[in-house]
């Protein structure tokens, strides 16, 4: 699988936890160790006999390079690097905020730049990676289809637009599920029930129903008017999160600033921001 997957050397220029996450999953998959470099300044190991160094390899040159650093180190990061890549050296980015005229600025011989926006799921297989290019090969754009799609849910975007939106919703969603599937349990523990069987009961039920509306031909709204009897228990809590329609303002606002927040990181990574 791992030819399939890498056509020669992949490096990650930085490996926090988002790289980390991918990088685990594409290991599980079947990518060869020896294919990884991992060029990180702390020279911190990652395990499974992958090579890290804190400078870029001298001995080979890259098919795939993929920036996992943080977006404020662009600007480090990307002199040492530049001189390395050559026209077909696919560039993979999933820096938040850097566009690909930013990067383009930076990395101007790769015929291929891409930008990419994982979620914490691809560790297990179950993410959902949006992918925006102004390449036109559509090699490279298999290529790269084919090893995020390892990772779970590949989506291609015709423009950065779309691509934002839909990183605010996938990438950061996660973490807004996280919080609501903690306040449930925490509701529920504060009316009675002991933390650790309403934590449990919590993401077990979350799973299920997650799993059912993915499989189901019904929508969530109907899925939901499913579960809830007239004058039953359901839908009395319903009623709660419906009522001046808050749950949605408040999730609205949410993405809105995660949204706002997404611009204020373009144009900090655009070429000469201070």
């Amino acid at each position: 699988m791992s030819d399939r997957l890498l056509p020669g050397p992949l490096w990650l220029a930085g490996c926090g936890n988002m790289a980390g996450a991918k990088l685990a999953r594409w290991l599980d998959e079947g990518v060869d160790p020896a294919q990884v470099s991992v060029v990180r300044p702390s020279g911190r190991e990652v395990g499974h006999g992958i090579r890290v160094t804190t400078d870029y390899p001298e001995d080979e040159v890259p098919a795939i390079v993929m920036l996992g650093m943080k977006p404020r180190q662009l600007d480090l990061a990307a002199p040492a690097l530049a001189p390395i890549l050559d026209p077909e050296t696919i560039l993979v980015s999933i820096l938040a905020g850097a566009e690909l005229a930013s990067l383009r600025a930076r990395f101007p011989a790769p015929r291929t730049i891409v930008r990419a926006m994982p979620n914490l799921p691809v560790r297990i297989g179950k993410g959902v990676v949006a992918l925006a290019s102004d390449s036109d090969d559509n090699a490279a754009r298999a290529l790269v289809t084919g090893l995020m799609a390892a990772l779970g849910h590949a989506e291609w975007f015709d423009d950065e637009a779309g691509f934002e939106l839909a990183s605010e919703l996938t990438g950061a969603g996660p973490a807004f599920l996280f919080r609501f599937i903690d306040a449930l349990a925490e509701a529920a523990a504060t009316l009675g029930l002991p933390d650790q069987q309403a934590a449990r009961l919590t993401l077990r039920m979350v799973e299920g129903a997650g799993a059912l509306a993915a499989a189901a031909d019904d929508d969530p709204e109907t899925l939901a008017r499913k579960v809830a009897s007239p004058g039953g228990t359901t839908e009395a809590g319903l009623k709660v999160l419906d009522a001046d329609r808050a749950l949605l303002d408040l999730v609205r606002r949410t993405l809105e600033a995660t949204r706002v927040r997404s611009l204020e990181m373009a144009e900090a990574a655009r070429p000469g921001a201070d």
